[in-house]
């Protein structure tokens, strides 16, 4: 009975990552809406595929969109192109022309952009699970990891 538990544990332990990696193996698996929270803010982003075969990320929804006075809807006001400044935050583009690379199973080939610092950063992203995208931003080598959990509809 032991080792029927034991085997029956393993068994679960190897197919864990394997039901991951299929997740990886199709390119418009990424597409979807997620939500997200960095650092207590949360919000929710939408992939959507390009006529080219790449992909963006777009936020849609934001926990908080306004400022202390109610009112006023927030801006990327760190964005480093001024003219994109005046954008809501509620309709921000986090990332731009993702590819899929069939060989690595992963989404790279693009920067990711960090509202909250004004940074675009080197991009590259897998399913964990079929729900939970591990994002990497990396910058000189030094990067941080998100995860983006899908939405189910």
């Amino acid at each position: 009975m032991k080792q029927l538990v034991v085997t029956l544990i393993c068994a679960l332990a190897f197919a864990m990552p394997s039901f991951a990696q299929g997740y990886n193996d199709n390119g418009d698996n990424i597409i979807g809406e997620y939500l997200t929270d960095r650092g207590g803010s949360k919000s929710k982003v939408r992939i959507t595929k390009n006529a080219d075969g790449t992909y963006d990320a777009q936020v849609f929804w934001v926990e908080n969109p306004y400022e202390k006075d109610g009112k006023t809807k927030r801006k990327d006001v760190k964005n480093p192109d001024k003219s994109l400044r005046n954008i809501d935050v509620d309709k921000i583009t986090l990332v731009k022309g993702l590819k899929y690379d069939a060989e690595s199973k992963s989404w790279g080939g693009a920067k990711i952009y960090d509202p909250t610092k004004g940074l675009r950063v080197n991009a590259s992203a897998e399913f964990e699970s079929a729900d939970k995208l591990k994002l990497r931003g990396t910058i000189l080598g030094v990067g941080v990891t998100l995860y983006w959990v899908r939405i189910k509809k």
